[in-house]
């Protein structure tokens, strides 16, 4: 016969509070109880293990807590942890201060304004965190910093008489191009990358507001003050297709970005290309509207993707999808404290957007200049 594990003779202390928690209403301390009582009357482990149906295991935990313990092993133990861990350690608030004052740029970030998730990014890479926490761990350590931001809502009205219309035929193009995967439907629209002008920015900032820099135009400086650009939002796959302009926007500028676009729908087998625009004078430019119609006729021919154009009513951005991407990449590419270069900001336009630098669209004046000047 195998020994008992557990053969020190009980006290009568013990013995009572033995016998007193085979009446308890808590099963675990009834199960200690058990087992200690008959552990104490010579039983091995594996018997009593059988004889309550439980693990053996269960047997010789209860037993070496006794050892350990004493009586204290016939409670359980809360399994909550001893020491909880702040999501965010409070003396390092001044730090989170200070680094929400810098731009995310100064990190290899690819942009000048925080988001929560970049944030989060950031305080793990600086050691100020032990994990990347999550966004709303971040919102709540904002919250009680007293750290926040509210952003300025404005209500717009169309004074176009024709509105309703206008934005029906809109819908109805955006539901009709969803049922013909062989449709190529976007948003089209303009832009001047301003050098000079800085957007309207919301920053995190416990103390004063962000100081932004004061820019201004210089008759020494090589480059433009601002960079015109055309774009087109894919609705299908929400990329936008960018070409910037040598000037400023014109019929005849339009008509080679609408060529360029049918040129990239053909290679994608698409037999239809439908642009949403505004009503600009360029847009409307007797040159635009020959090519249109020159464009439908080789469509019909087989030899070339046919043009459908939709205008939107007069002073409606909001049914311009394209126009938010204008907002945020504006606070994307910007810097608080200079005046970026135009190769600067067509290249951090084309990182933002994940595009491709195309040559700059230009007019044919545009281009007789430069044979003169090479000329001479």
């Amino acid at each position: 016969m195998q020994a008992p594990l557990f053969i020190r003779p009980l006290s009568a202390v013990e013995q009572h509070a033995l016998q007193a928690g085979l009446r308890s209403r808590d099963a675990f301390t009834l199960r200690r109880s058990q087992i200690l009582l008959a552990s104490a009357r010579g039983c091995h482990s594996t018997q009593i293990a059988a004889y309550l149906g439980c693990n053996d295991q269960t047997v010789r935990n209860a037993l070496h807590a006794f050892e350990t313990e004493g009586l204290g092993g016939l409670f359980a133990k809360s399994s909550a942890p001893k020491h909880v861990q702040a999501i965010w350690p409070k003396e390092r608030d001044h730090e989170l201060g200070e680094l929400l004052h810098h731009s995310p740029r100064l990190f290899g970030k690819p942009r000048s304004t925080w988001t929560l998730k970049l944030l989060a990014e950031v305080c793990f890479e600086q050691g100020l965190t032990s994990r990347e926490l999550s966004d709303e761990a971040l919102r709540y350590t904002l919250e009680r910093l007293d750290i926040n931001w509210k952003r300025a809502k404005h209500w717009m009205t169309s004074p176009d008489p024709h509105y309703v219309r206008k934005k029906a035929a809109r819908d109805r193009l955006i539901r009709l191009a969803a049922q013909h995967p062989e449709w190529g439907l976007g948003f089209e629209d303009e832009v001047w990358w301003s050098r000079v002008a800085q957007p309207t920015l919301h920053a995190w900032t416990a103390g004063p507001p962000m100081k932004i820099q004061l820019l201004t135009s210089d008759a020494s400086d090589p480059d433009p003050d601002a960079v015109a650009c055309y774009g087109f939002l894919r609705h299908n796959t929400h990329k936008v297709m960018l070409r910037f302009v040598e000037g400023r926007p014109l019929g005849e500028v339009t008509r080679q970005f609408l060529e360029w676009l049918c040129e990239c729908v053909a290679q994608e087998q698409k037999q239809r290309l439908v642009v949403i625009w505004d009503n600009a004078s360029w847009h409307t430019a007797a040159e635009v509207t020959r090519w249109v119609k020159g464009q439908n006729q080789r469509a019909k021919q087989g030899k070339g993707v046919r043009v459908v154009i939709c205008e939107l009513p007069a002073a409606s951005p909001w049914l311009n999808n394209i126009e938010p991407c204008w907002t945020h990449a504006k606070k994307a590419i910007m810097e608080v404290d200079r005046k970026l270069t135009a190769a600067e900001i067509t290249h951090r336009v084309c990182e933002h957007f994940g595009c491709e630098m195309r040559p700059y669209l230009k007019t044919a004046s545009s281009g007789d200049r430069e044979l003169s000047n090479g000329a001479a």
